[in-house]
């Protein structure tokens, strides 16, 4: 945790200027293999546009790591979105990224004299949006959204090829696709890393042993239990 601000890497990024995010430089991460990663593990994204006025869509992505020199994100919206405007302009985008989070007590430091905080991490990335719309470029988006889902959990077995094709096509005529080749990345990794070795550790102990929000399942199952 302590090199992740500083950690070597074969690409580093140019530090954007000036950028969408505010970040000491204790917090800025430049390691690309490493923001790659983030990107992976944490798909589900906010989409933030200000054409023709400030739009941001929620939804999953998945990145190319090599189209190229920092990679291309895709992802596509309902055509019954005003932030199709946006794509359909080509207009300039900030995709967001957020890994987890949490409070940070100060009583956790080995001198607790000092100011509570929270931690995160999140990758900023911009460039311009391009739309995909050509049923068969727009059917292999969806494609490898879907393989790289399902991968996630256990021998599902799915995948988009096995729909019958006009069914496809019709679903597809209600969204648009979009590509973004990044110009810029950002990364702050927020986590406490400038602290002491045993600062690090105690954060990294109370954080395993405390209460931590709600996962998916249990918000699931609360929010069905509701209605």
């Amino acid at each position: 945790m302590a090199g992740l601000a500083c950690a070597a890497s074969a690409q580093h990024l140019q530090t954007p200027d000036p950028g969408t995010l505010y970040i000491p430089p204790a917090h800025r991460v430049g390691d690309l293999a490493l923001l790659h990663e983030t990107m992976d593990e944490f798909p589900f994204v906010d989409l933030i546009t200000t054409t023709p006025s400030l739009r941001i869509t929620h939804i999953p992505s998945w990145l190319d790591r090599k189209a190229g020199p920092y990679g291309t994100v895709f992802g596509h919206i309902a055509r019954n979105n005003a932030q199709i405007a946006a794509i359909e302009a080509r207009a300039a985008a900030t995709i967001v990224y957020k890994g987890p989070h949490a409070y940070i007590s100060p009583t956790w430091y080995e001198n607790p004299h000092a100011v509570p905080t929270w931690n995160f991490a999140a990758v900023h990335v911009s460039g311009k949006l391009e739309p995909v719309s050509e049923p068969d470029a727009l059917f292999q988006l969806l494609s490898t959204l879907v393989s790289r889902s399902e991968g996630k959990y256990e021998n599902t077995g799915y995948t988009l090829e096995k729909l019958p094709r006009d069914y496809t096509g019709n679903m597809m005529k209600n969204i648009l696709g979009f590509r973004l080749r990044i110009e810029t990345m950002e990364g702050k990794f927020k986590l406490g890393q400038e602290r002491s070795q045993s600062d690090r550790s105690r954060i990294v102990g109370k954080l395993r042993a405390s209460k931590q929000g709600r996962n998916v399942v249990d918000f699931t199952e609360a929010f069905y239990n509701r209605r």
